[in-house]
């Protein structure tokens, strides 16, 4: 692909396979956010534009092969895939997180008062993320391998009961950009899981937990919010 800084972000996701890696070490919010362009991303990530251009130049010229092409995969194939690796990946890591939490808390928690902070803001992003996910897995998913199926067949298209697909995506959007905003305050409150000097094995397990629990839902959001809902959004109005 073209490198333009005027392109989307989520351009160069889908036609980069390291360009998440480029925007994850930068800051740069590529699954809420990635309908802007490269370049305004960069001002908010306080980034020259440049150094990102070059560092997606190298990525293109690893020759990096993608694990999975999203793109070619069927809405089934693709929520299959968000549901067995991103769903089952949070809710397991959910209950690893919060029994760390808890025991680092107690630990460490006079003398970093921060750490109650993160606790209730752990607290609050678990509870919405797993009411968030049980509304896709019994509502919006269903329905939406339901209407592929009957596409494929060329059968009528039942009409949903929340009136049609977008009604559903932009709650979840929307509800997304909470869940970024919670990742967001938590990567503030830990100075972006840097431990202090004091730090235990399990507050360095802690932080390193976090991190990685960020990157995965970046990439769960990124696989809804750029292909899934637009590929679902659009398969509706076709068949009307």
């Amino acid at each position: 692909m073209e490198l333009e800084p005027n392109r989307p972000v989520r351009d160069f996701v889908l036609a980069i396979p390291g360009a998440s890696s480029v925007f994850e070490k930068s800051g740069i919010d590529y699954c809420c956010g990635g309908q802007r362009s490269l370049a305004d991303a960069c001002k908010t990530a306080g980034v020259a534009v440049e150094k990102i251009m070059t560092s997606l130049e190298t990525a293109i010229s690893s020759g990096e092969v993608p694990d999975h092409d999203f793109l070619a995969m069927t809405l089934t194939e693709l929520i299959n895939h968000i549901v067995g690796k991103h769903h089952v990946f949070t809710r397991d890591e959910i209950d690893r997180l919060r029994a760390l939490m808890e025991k680092v808390l107690n630990a460490h928690g006079k003398n970093h008062r921060e750490l109650e902070q993160l606790s209730s803001v752990l607290h609050r992003l678990s509870q919405e993320l797993l009411q968030h996910m049980m509304k896709e897995e019994r509502v919006l998913f269903p329905y939406v391998t339901g209407m592929e199926e009957a596409v494929k067949n060329n059968l009528p298209v039942t009409r949903p009961p929340f009136a049609s697909v977008i009604n559903p995506v932009r709650m979840l959007m929307f509800e997304h950009d909470k869940a970024g905003d919670l990742l967001r305050e938590m990567r503030r409150l830990t100075s972006n899981y840097v431990t202090p000097a004091d730090a235990c094995i399990s507050y360095q397990t802690l932080y390193q937990a976090l991190d990685a629990f960020e990157k995965d839902l970046h990439q769960h959001i990124h696989l809804e919010n750029n292909i899934l809902f637009p590929r679902a959004v659009e398969m509706e109005n076709d068949s009307k």
